[in-house]
């Protein structure tokens, strides 16, 4: 699978967005339907939006597939959250962890996950342990 990343900037705030992580919420345009609009091309336009109204609705990204940076830093952020974990199963979807977390896949390889984490709860992704959105096309209840 290709890692695909692209980028949309306002010139004061990147938006980053990662195709292969996204669950699909919905999220992101039901929020800031300006900005994010998944029926138009391309369908991220940032001048749409105040740098500041980006950043809130970016940070509620359950996936991480969508991240910022402001240009004025040298090299990108990660949002990090410095609380407890909160753990959080959600309605026919998946099961969102919120928080600092290090996740071990089935190699062993460790990866350091920070803001909130979408794991799988129907079985079907083809990304586990992280979700994929799969649930919705199979009609996943639990």
């Amino acid at each position: 699978m290709k890692d695909i990343i692209k980028k949309y900037t306002n010139g004061e705030v990147t938006i980053v967005w990662k195709p292969e992580s996204c669950i699909h919420s919905g999220i992101c345009f039901r929020g800031l339907g300006e900005v994010f609009n998944p029926q138009r091309r391309p369908w991220i336009v940032p001048g749409a939006g105040t740098s500041e109204q980006i950043i809130n609705q970016v940070k509620k990204c359950p996936s991480g597939a969508l991240s910022y940076y402001m240009n004025s830093d040298t090299q990108d952020t990660t949002v990090s959250v410095d609380s407890e974990t909160i753990v959080e199963p959600t309605p026919n979807g998946p099961l969102m962890v919120y928080g600092n977390v290090t996740v071990k896949d089935s190699k062993g390889t460790l990866t350091k996950k920070h803001k909130a984490t979408a794991f799988c709860r129907c079985g079907a992704s083809a990304n586990k342990p992280y979700c994929d959105g799969t649930h919705s096309k199979i009609n996943f209840r639990g």
